[in-house]
């Protein structure tokens, strides 16, 4: 548990030290427009969806170990190339890069816990995501006092410490890959496309998977709307950028204090029903948003989301490994992960483009009517299956 902890903290918190707050500051100093800097951010996930799952499957077939390895190595050397940037052009391939680190490392530790610990692997998984949220609340915290301490030196010297500390941050992580021990080592038989075919076949023909996947999508939309416009509708609302960063860290801290809880939660009651009930809870959470007023009411609905979120990801995760089949676990667990990045992705997207013509209030809605849609379909594709 400690040693996944680490993993988890450490990843995480180089990654989003990476690229919040600096990573579009950085973008702008090298004069990228707008249009450049989107691009720019959208490359990071566009890895998670093209590489999650291939991933999942090869770690099925040749181990973990050698897997997160290579995760290791990723988190330790990306942060380096940033600092050889000089036109933000060249920001597009090295995000790629460094995303793949991510699109490995989450679905192969998903799966190894899910493998090592089949008897409470939702309180394990719980606890994981709870320390990569740390990191991800600290990492933030960290890059932007660096960049205000160092505000006064010349040309790219206070992005480029960022990206030292976000090295430094990742030598943990691979001393870490390095020495885990893998309990069954796999030789090196890397599978054809048939194996990736009928895997994805495998977990896609199955509803309840199917139905499952659509949940995460569905949770990440919602998410993804959220971080991203929230923002702008609380400054037209006048909440400064201080009350903000105070409404999003109150919900990652509920969704890092929580989610151990209801990963505990999650070993002994039926999934199926609390993933239906966090679901439920998140996207109603994000379409009450546009109906608040004031401060307190923005951060009573950020806290419901938070613990929405917590208690229907954590199952979710949970119920993939139940039903996956015990050859496939990695595959399952990568399908999943894709399947969470494009909704992500596809949030503020397809938000965007609605409150842009029709307003917040229909533009956060959208996010209860896709969590109400799949929640309907995940009951009918679980109603009478087992547990």
């Amino acid at each position: 548990m400690y040693y996944f902890s680490l993993v988890g903290f450490f990843a995480i918190f180089s990654t989003t030290i990476s690229k919040n707050p600096v990573l579009p500051l950085f973008s702008q100093a090298l004069g990228a427009g707008d249009a450049v800097i989107g691009m720019i951010a959208a490359v990071s996930p566009l890895a998670g969806i093209l590489f999650s799952f291939p991933v999942g499957v090869l770690s099925d077939h040749i181990g973990r170990k050698r897997l997160l390895v290579i995760s290791g190595l990723v988190f330790v050397s990306a942060p380096f190339l940033y600092l050889f940037i000089t036109t933000p052009i060249w920001l597009v391939p090295v995000r790629f890069f460094h995303g793949t680190a991510t699109a490995i490392l989450g679905p192969v530790i998903a799966a190894v816990i899910a493998e090592r610990f089949p008897a409470k692997k939702g309180e394990i998984l719980g606890q994981y995501s709870s320390a990569t949220l740390i990191g991800r609340m600290l990492a933030p915290l960290t890059g932007g006092w660096i960049i205000l301490y160092l505000v006064l030196s010349p040309g790219l010297i206070p992005y480029q410490a960022v990206y030292l500390v976000a090295a430094l941050a990742a030598v943990p992580v691979f001393i870490l890959t390095l020495v885990y021990h893998e309990d069954q080592s796999k030789p090196l038989d890397v599978p054809g496309y048939t194996v990736f075919y009928e895997n994805m076949r495998t977990f896609f023909s199955n509803s309840r998977l199917r139905a499952t996947a659509l949940i995460e999508m569905a949770t990440y939309f919602a998410f993804g709307t959220f971080e991203t416009f929230l923002p702008l509708f609380l400054l037209g609302k006048g909440i400064d950028a201080g009350g903000i960063g105070i409404i999003f860290a109150v919900q990652v801290l509920i969704i890092a204090a929580t989610k151990p809880v209801f990963g505990r939660l999650a070993d002994r009651i039926d999934k199926r029903i609390q993933i239906l009930s966090g679901i439920l809870v998140l996207g109603g959470a994000v379409a009450v948003i546009p109906l608040g007023q004031t401060f307190v009411e923005f951060l009573v609905a950020s806290a419901v989301l938070g613990c929405g979120m917590a208690l229907s990801t954590v199952a979710t995760s949970a119920y993939v490994a139940d039903l996956a089949r015990c050859e496939a676990v990695g595959a399952s667990m990568g399908a999943l992960s894709a399947t969470m990045d494009i909704g992500h992705a596809a949030g503020p997207l397809c938000s965007g483009i609605i409150i842009m013509q029709l307003g917040y209030t229909i533009g956060f809605g959208a996010s209860l009517l896709f969590a109400l849609a799949a929640a309907v379909c995940f009951a009918m594709s679980v109603r009478f299956a087992g547990r």
